[in-house]
């Protein structure tokens, strides 16, 4: 049973706080009571950004990548190279590839991966849109750079079977990553090398 803190306004707080990934009701106190210490101006701020996140962040409609505009910056950069499409799981995987330079090419955004003991199954995730991409647009190689777990193996497995028969070469990133380990933990160095070092999908592979 939670305790009260004797005033209805900073129970509010920290019970949302404390909805945040990572953020137990300890820590949403700390936060909360740390607000109060500071101007009012500090907290305004806090929450207008975050309002303003909100309702200002939508999704491209080409990749599936935060955007605030109908198209996101990279699939708008024309210096990208259209021809060859990074897939990844989610919105931090691209920040995390961003950061080691070493793709020049674009992106899309599934939304997560298979995984039937979550209920999500390839319907859920934005696999359709990818297929019907690499099918209407000139792409030449897609690049399957989803986690090394089995969840995004069996992913990779499924959109290879779905891009099969197409005209478009289909890698993975090199297995400097360690099994298991997710793509946003990965080092910029190590995940630097796995793109450059791609391989050729390999659907016989452990």
């Amino acid at each position: 049973m939670e305790t009260s803190l004797n005033s209805s306004l900073l129970d509010a707080a920290v019970a949302e706080l404390a909805k945040l990934p990572g953020i137990g009701r300890k820590t949403a106190l700390r936060l909360a009571l740390h607000l109060l210490r500071k101007e009012p101006e500090t907290a305004i701020a806090l929450g207008t950004s975050i309002i303003d996140l909100r309702n200002g962040i939508s999704y491209c409609r080409i990749c599936h990548n935060i955007s605030e505009s109908d198209i996101c910056p990279i699939c708008a950069d024309s210096r990208r190279d259209r021809q060859t499409v990074c897939v990844v799981e989610n919105v931090k995987d691209v920040i995390t590839i961003e950061g080691t330079h070493e793709h020049r090419g674009v992106y899309h955004v599934l939304g997560g991966l298979i995984s039937p003991l979550d209920g999500i199954s390839p319907s859920d995730l934005e696999i359709d849109s990818l297929v019907r991409r690499v099918r209407e647009e000139d792409v030449k190689e897609v690049i399957l750079a989803l986690s090394p777990t089995m969840e995004g193996d069996t992913t990779s497995f499924y959109i290879y079977r779905k891009l099969s028969g197409m005209p478009v070469s289909v890698t993975v990133l090199a297995r400097g990553l360690s099994i298991g380990n997710e793509l946003e933990y990965t080092d910029e160095l190590t995940l630097g090398r796995s793109i450059l070092n791609r391989t050729p999908f390999n659907s016989n592979e452990d």
